[in-house]
C-alpha cells in the first residue's frame, strides 16, 4: 500500500478504534496503543507491505491509524478489513494518494495488521 512521503518523519502511531464513519476528513475514535519510534516503524511497514486488492462496497472501517511527527499528524488511516477498503487522510497526504485504497485483507501483512489491531483492542487501556 502506498504511504505518503512524510511517513519516514513518523515518531508516533495511534491504534485507533473507529468510533464515527471518518466523513469528516479525520480518524475519530478511541485510542487503543501509542507506539514510538521502533514500535510506530514496525505499524507503519506493515501498512506499507499490504499488497492491493480489489475494493467492494461498504466501506465500514473498525481500526485505523493517524501517524505523528514529534510535532504535528502527519496522516490518518482508517480500515476497514471486509470491503478492503483503506481510506487515506491528513496534511502530509498528497492530491494523488489522498482518498481509497484497496488492499488484500488475507495477505500475511494483512492478517498480521488486524491482529494487531485486535491485540490492542483486547489490551486494557489506562
Amino acid at each position: 500500500m502506498l504511504l505518503p512521503d512524510t511517513a519516514p518523519e513518523t515518531d508516533l502511531v495511534e491504534v485507533v478504534r473507529i468510533t464515527a464513519r471518518p466523513d469528516s476528513g479525520a480518524v475519530v475514535g478511541d485510542v487503543l496503543e501509542i507506539r514510538v519510534e521502533e514500535q510506530a516503524r514496525q505499524v507503519l511497514d506493515l501498512v506499507s507491505e499490504l499488497p492491493g486488492g480489489e475494493l467492494h462496497r461498504c466501506f465500514a472501517p473498525a481500526y485505523g491509524v493517524r501517524a505523528h511527527s514529534s510535532t504535528d499528524l502527519l496522516f490518518e488511516i482508517a480500515f476497514c478489513f471486509r470491503c478492503h477498503g483503506a481510506l487515506v487522510l491528513g496534511p502530509g497526504v498528497p492530491s494523488g494518494l489522498r482518498g481509497l485504497q484497496g488492499f488484500d485483507p488475507d495477505s500475511g501483512p494483512g492478517r498480521e495488521l488486524l491482529d494487531l489491531f485486535r491485540a490492542c483492542a483486547a489490551t486494557p487501556g489506562e
